[in-house]
């Protein structure tokens, strides 16, 4: 399976997801692509994913900004491959300042982000990677909200590709989009994987 875990405010409505999900149809695998709406809690977002989905070596998360803080610690305690899209490094940290009423992105729909979900976040924190080769890291110079080399730091010997500019959001995804259905193994050398 391929299971796209969305960032913090943001949904199954988020344009990578949707774009990876046409180019997976596209290419005959539609019932192996997965989005789920991940609930406020990070605890209650990471067990959503581990008892609908199961995921395991043969599985590839794609994780967006707090989707690859999530996506790391996955990919940690089962063993599938992670692929990071400006993945946030200290969450616990920089959402402090969003405790209260929020509103998602795509449907202005609101929640709320309770204190204890920062204690939760810092639950999930991994000292450090292991198998580096499970993971592909793109991270943005151009990151409006993370520090790319912080990044970097994070996934010491994991393939990377560091953009020179582009945004938080990604907004040039579709420019390498093969590259991570590659890395998931839907791709080889421009044909049909697996």
């Amino acid at each position: 399976m391929l299971i796209y875990l969305h960032g913090f405010r943001s949904s199954p409505s988020s344009f990578k997801a949707r774009m990876l999900a046409e180019r997976v149809r596209g290419l005959g695998r539609a019932a192996d692509f997965v989005c789920p709406q991940l609930p406020a809690s990070p605890l209650q977002a990471i067990a959503l994913v581990r008892q609908e989905f199961a995921p395991g070596p043969e599985d590839t998360l794609v994780g967006s900004s707090l989707g690859g803080y999530y996506a790391t610690w996955l990919a940690e305690t089962l063993g599938c491959r992670a692929v990071l899209l400006n993945p946030a490094i200290d969450p616990a940290r920089d959402l402090r300042g969003f405790v209260g009423p929020q509103t998602m992105y795509h449907s202005d729909e609101p929640f709320v982000f309770l204190p204890e979900y920062l204690r939760e976040l810092s639950d999930l924190s991994v000292a450090a990677i292991t198998f580096p080769q499970r993971y592909f890291l793109i991270a943005a110079k151009g990151d409006e909200l993370l520090d790319w080399r912080q990044m970097v730091a994070r996934y010491p010997g994991a393939r990377h590709k560091v953009l020179e500019g582009s945004d938080h959001g990604l907004s040039d995804f579709g420019d390498y989009m093969d590259e991570v259905l590659a890395f998931a193994g839907y791709l080889r050398d421009g044909a049909l994987g697996r």
